[in-house]
């Protein structure tokens, strides 16, 4: 059942987009994030329906949507150039053949961001957009809630729809995503209007957060913890009335802990205590090893050249045995680990010509919402209410994902590439807007002529 009912809706998506050809460019966004051909076990798992999607949203843009006023940003512009400059490193990678297979992905997530804003022409397309990304991501994020909340989980063991290990199918990626997800809800509750504020939004909103909140817990992923804690400090800059919010969290925290699994505690005592965990040993010891690698050569050794690290690091931990302490060392020797960083990821892939542009598509979002939120602030019509809130959830999530980039290597995950492309057509779509209003005529009038 459930593989005619992913197969059919689908399907009647697809076919939707020949009366709209928008909602092609809707069916490749969900497609992309649920990636329902792995879950099907049926039809959809032997067709290539991320590259029928992403066909469907290109070539329907092209024949059929309109094109007026469509223009080409700057941060376009630098996704542009990190696809050649990829494309070269991938050409001139360490490891030829597996280099060409992220590049597989790699090229169509950063061709489709590039993309995206040229269709986000009105306020219900970057709503939209939004709407399927949050309630995408969502399907996986409530199945691995209530999986956590039942008892299931573990860190690398909660089983999300299927036994996969890839994308947001990872632990650490999806914890991150799920926290970034939690402004742009909110920003939906409020201004939304495919879905117009009532019980039943704010119901599911509620327990969607709270379900992002689990993932975390249920994958036992320490990024997803200092991601949370990141958007709490945030949101607690801007609060009216932080102390009281403050205790609240507090006292959040204080009940929550004896409710708990122990393994999760255990495993986020070692953000403190990192030389008694080797996971954060291999973290420290890839980072050096990319930095050396780095300096050495400069421009990159292309994607997956983490193959080629070799680390080797003690791990000390304090062992009680019979009423008495020990240190005990361990010496580890590991080889070919991930980068467990989008930064070092980018510099040991990339090099730092790469690193700095994928530093400088960073740094130019956060300015550009930043930019919006200072102008449109104080602009309380129906119509441009909306604008500045956004602008902040969209800044609050790519915040959190930076701070989630710093522990798991996430530099090309399409969802945030999506995220980028959604901040274009943001940029874009106000540009487009803030030029029709100048260029309203505004009545001449004549001067008296003097009489003789």
């Amino acid at each position: 059942m459930l593989d005619l009912a992913l197969t059919g809706f689908v399907a009647c998506f697809l076919l939707a987009g020949f009366r709209r050809p928008f909602l092609w460019v809707l069916c490749y966004l969900y497609v992309d994030i649920v990636s329902p051909q792995i879950i099907s076990w049926g039809i959809l798992a032997r067709l290539p329906i991320s590259l029928m999607a992403f066909a469907a949203a290109f070539l329907g843009w092209l024949a059929l949507d309109d094109k007026r006023d469509s223009r080409f940003t700057l941060r376009q512009g630098i996704l542009a150039a990190l696809l050649l400059y990829c494309g070269y490193t991938t050409w001139a990678a360490v490891y030829p053949a597996a280099a060409a297979e992220k590049w597989a992905w790699v090229w169509k997530a950063l061709v489709f961001a590039i993309f995206l804003p040229f269709t986000l022409r009105t306020r219900l397309r970057i709503e939209a957009v939004a709407l399927v990304m949050v309630l995408a991501a969502s399907a996986l994020v409530i199945d691995g809630g209530l999986k956590t909340a039942g008892g299931g989980g573990g860190y690398g063991t909660l089983r999300i729809f299927v036994e996969n290990n890839t994308g947001l199918y990872e632990g650490s990626i999806l914890s991150a995503v799920a926290i970034s997800i939690i402004p742009i809800v909110l920003w939906l509750v409020k201004h939304g209007t495919v879905f117009p504020a009532d019980w039943r939004v704010y119901l599911f909103a509620a327990a969607l957060i709270f379900a992002c909140a689990l993932i975390p817990v249920g994958t036992q992923a320490r990024t997803g913890l200092v991601c949370l804690g990141v958007l709490c400090l945030f949101y607690l800059r801007t609060a009216k009335h932080k102390v009281l919010i403050a205790g609240g969290m507090a006292m959040a925290v204080v009940v929550a802990v004896p409710f708990l699994p122990p393994a999760f505690l255990a495993r986020m005592s070692t953000i403190e205590n990192h030389q008694a965990d080797q996971s954060a040993g291999t973290r420290l010891g890839v980072w050096k090893w990319t930095w050396d690698y780095v300096k050495q050569h400069p421009m990159g050794g292309g994607f997956v050249v983490n193959q080629a690290s070799r680390v080797e690091y003690d791990t000390v931990a304090r062992v009680t045995v019979d009423g008495s302490t020990e240190i005990r060392r361990t010496h580890v020797v590991e080889e070919g680990r991930a980068f467990h960083s989008s930064y070092f990821e980018m510099l040991g892939e990339q090099g730092f010509p790469g690193f700095a542009l994928w530093v400088l598509l960073q740094v130019s979002g956060l300015w550009q919402m930043e930019r919006i939120r200072s102008r449109w602030k104080k602009r309380t019509g129906l119509d441009e209410a909306w604008v500045a809130p956004l602008a902040v959830a969209l800044q609050l999530a790519q915040v959190v994902y930076l701070i989630g980039s710093l522990f798991v290597g996430i530099a090309f995950q399409p969802f945030i590439l999506m995220l980028i492309g959604l901040q274009c057509g943001l940029w874009s779509y106000l540009k487009r807007v803030d030029a029709e209003q100048s260029n309203v005529a505004v009545p001449r009038i004549k001067p008296a002529v003097k009489a003789a």
